[in-house]
């Protein structure tokens, strides 16, 4: 499986990445991360809108986080994800998958009526 990584430098550092990649016309975003001090700056939502629009082709987008991991999941929530389902992976940890449709309008753009 190919994945395709984008990163986001700042003084030669990367300071934020994201992953993914296509199967079945299913986009599946991986391994968002934005280092401590550059959070809460617009990179990560920055790298989500990127990866989309690199996998434009695809019907949907799909990933995953912690159930605990508020911030993940209002980033998530913001940029158009919902959540489908659960899974408990042991006492401490539920992972919530959320998904979102790629919408896009064959021809272009809206029609007249």
């Amino acid at each position: 499986m190919n994945q395709t990584i984008l990163k986001k430098v700042a003084d030669g550092k990367i300071i934020g990445s994201v992953r993914a990649y296509e199967k079945e016309n299913v986009c599946y975003i991986g391994r968002l991360i934005v280092h401590p001090e550059h959070q809460n700056k617009g990179i990560g939502k920055e790298l989500m809108k990127s990866i989309e629009r690199l996998f434009s082709g695809c019907d949907k987008y799909s990933l995953f986080t912690g159930s605990l991991s508020s911030k993940n999941l209002y980033l998530y929530g913001s940029l158009g994800y919902t959540p489908v389902r659960e899974e408990k992976v042991n006492d401490k940890l539920t992972f919530v998958y959320l998904e979102k449709d790629n919408k896009r309008a064959a021809g272009g753009g809206p029609t007249m009526q």
